[in-house]
C-alpha cells in the first residue's frame, strides 16, 4: 500500500517538474542537480534547494532595502546582490529568477532605477 502512495507522490512530481521546464522557470541545470543525488545522499536536492530559499530571502531583503531608500545611489552594493543571486539562482536551475536578475543587473549598470520597476513589474507577468 505504502509503495502505491510513494508512486503516485513520484509522478506528481514529476509532472510538477515537467510544468516548470515547459513554463521556462527551471533549466537543464537542474537535471544535473538532480543526478548529484544518490543511495548516500538522498535528500541532496531538497537540502540545496532549502539553502537556495533561504540565501534567497536574505538577498530579496537586502535588495529591497536598497530600493525603498529614498536618496538611493548605491548602484554597486545592487549589482553585488544581484550577481549573488543570479549565481545561485544559475546553480539550482531557476532559469526565470537568473533571467530577472540578468535584466535588473543591466538597469543597476546604468544607474536606472525606473528600469528596476518597469523590470520587476515585467517580470512578475513572465
Amino acid at each position: 500500500m505504502l509503495g502505491l502512495g510513494m508512486d503516485r507522490l513520484r509522478a506528481d512530481m514529476n509532472r510538477l517538474l515537467a510544468l516548470l521546464f515547459h513554463q521556462g522557470v527551471l533549466d537543464e541545470q537542474f537535471l544535473q542537480l538532480q543526478q548529484l543525488q544518490d543511495e548516500s545522499s538522498p535528500n541532496f536536492v531538497s537540502e540545496v534547494v532549502n539553502i537556495y530559499f533561504h540565501e534567497s530571502e536574505k538577498l530579496l531583503k537586502n535588495l529591497r532595502a536598497l530600493l525603498v531608500e529614498r536618496e538611493f545611489s548605491d548602484y554597486k552594493k545592487m549589482g553585488i546582490h544581484l550577481n549573488q543571486f543570479m549565481g545561485s539562482s544559475s546553480s539550482i536551475g531557476a532559469k526565470r529568477v537568473r533571467n530577472v536578475c540578468v535584466a535588473f543587473r543591466a538597469a543597476s549598470e546604468q544607474n536606472n532605477r525606473a528600469g528596476w520597476v518597469f523590470e520587476s513589474f515585467g517580470a512578475a507577468r513572465t
